[in-house]
């Protein structure tokens, strides 16, 4: 498993890819792979032998809980330190202040955005679709944090290039930042844009006091070995961001 270079020491920020060493076999090809979500029918139990496979991966680095959400394309973001509740929490951002916790975060296209404080006691994981960037689920998320995050990480997703949208996307942002006029190229088709989730996030990371930015040169549309993508197939996995303290 690979983790990002250049956080502070103890800070562990990764992406599961389709391919892994511990994937199950599937009687759904268009699951195979190593899948972890539970909303896209494939074998529940199949997941959580992904997600348990995963854990035991983490626990070399003293991780104990992992938590998962039932991820709604919203700006809800919880913090979480004590013992996680039976039912998955719903919303779209975590943060802990606590060491050995792993926070999870799933995707196929969405950009995942992982957030840490300077001193390496603080961090946050959060799913970024478009609607959840455009209502504020980074703003939400950094409100949340106890401490000023000094960085960020951003995950896979779908490049602008892949990405078509409406108008009324791209006026959910420019209405709020005009500024961000210059992350949508013109489409093709008449009133479609082509819309920049990566440029999107670090304006706003900017506008937040995140100078230190690292990731969102990979797309999840086109590299198809790599990572599960709903544009591409709307039957599909989910791969998941993770980032814990040691």
């Amino acid at each position: 498993m690979q983790f990002v270079q250049g956080l502070p020491k103890g800070i562990y920020v990764g992406q599961t890819q389709v391919h892994h060493e511990k994937t199950l076999a599937t009687k759904t090809p268009e699951l195979a792979g190593f899948n972890l979500a539970l909303h896209v029918n494939d074998d529940s139990q199949r997941v959580q032998q992904h997600r348990m496979a995963l854990l035991e991966e983490f626990s070399c680095y003293g991780v104990q809980k992992v938590t998962w959400m039932t991820q709604t394309h919203s700006t809800i973001c919880h913090t979480i330190n004590a013992e996680i509740p039976f039912n998955a929490l719903e919303g779209d951002g975590l943060v802990t202040q606590t060491a050995g916790h792993a926070l999870m975060m799933m995707t196929a296209d969405c950009l995942p955005v992982v957030l840490g404080n300077a001193e390496g006691t603080e961090i946050a994981n959060l799913h970024a679709g478009w609607r959840g960037l455009a209502n504020g689920i980074i703003e939400t998320t950094i409100e949340t944090m106890q401490s000023p995050p000094a960085w960020a990480w951003l995950g896979a997703a779908i490049c602008q290039d892949s990405f078509e949208i409406g108008a009324e996307v791209k006026q959910a942002f420019c209405t709020k930042y005009p500024e961000l006029d210059r992350a949508f190229k013109v489409g093709i088709k008449a009133d479609k844009f082509y819309a920049d989730l990566y440029a999107i996030a670090r304006y706003i990371l900017a506008l937040q006091g995140v100078k230190t930015v690292l990731g969102g040169d990979q797309c999840s549309y086109l590299q198809a070995k790599d990572y599960f993508s709903y544009r591409r197939a709307p039957k599909t996995g989910r791969m998941a961001t993770f980032v814990f303290m040691a």
